[in-house]
């Protein structure tokens, strides 16, 4: 049995659609698709994860398995937020919109979550679309980046913050941008620190 159509037989086995294999992948239904088509192969990692999944070995993925992969031994999921529901926790399931796999030993400690960026504000350090893995913390040191929540803590968007006395300002990289000043009128919250930022070339 060719790898395309043990991927498919795997996938249906689970009663899996096409999407919500991709969604447990962090990718896009189009590559699933391409996979069960035998148009593309997919990654190490992606096979790894999906060993996982439907409980086979790496092996059964492969005719003859190289021996020098060393197979991932410890994946975690990464939940991405999506719209901030007011008044519940930040890690509610109300806001979470996905997951993203990750090798949990190569993660920093702490709760992690990742921020889909939209907009260029942040340019050129965080591209628009890009995901941004945030630890959860109450406060960050001047000039680190965070993810803070505005607008009544409902949108969670990511500057970088500069104490100034006794005012906090949140700064975009990009000079286009105006600064958003933190005031009693003009509220907001730190909610984390940007740690590593990803995107697609």
């Amino acid at each position: 049995m060719e790898l395309k159509d043990k991927i498919k037989e795997l996938r249906k086995s689970k009663r899996m659609t096409q999407a919500e294999l991709a969604k447990k992948l962090g990718i896009a239904v189009t590559s699933v698709s391409s996979w069960e088509r035998g148009a593309n192969k997919p990654l190490m990692d992606k096979i790894e994860i999906m060993s996982i999944l439907f409980d086979v070995p790496i092996s059964y993925f492969f005719n003859d398995l190289p021996t020098n992969i060393t197979p991932l031994t410890n994946v975690s999921k990464i939940p991405i937020l999506g719209e901030i529901a007011c008044g519940e926790p930040i890690l509610a399931e109300e806001n979470i919109e996905g997951y993203m796999d990750e090798v949990a030993e190569l993660l920093p400690t702490g709760t992690l979550f990742y921020l889909h960026c939209k907009g260029d504000s942040m340019e050129p350090t965080i591209r628009n679309g890009s995901y941004v893995l945030v630890r959860q913390q109450p406060e960050v040191e001047d000039g680190e980046i965070a993810a803070v929540l505005v607008n009544g803590n409902t949108e969670a968007t990511l500057k970088r913050v500069k104490h100034q006395g006794n005012i906090i300002m949140l700064m975009p990289d990009n000079p286009a941008y105006s600064p958003y000043i933190i005031t009693e009128d003009n509220p907001a919250r730190i909610i984390g620190r940007a740690l590593e930022v990803k995107f697609k070339l």
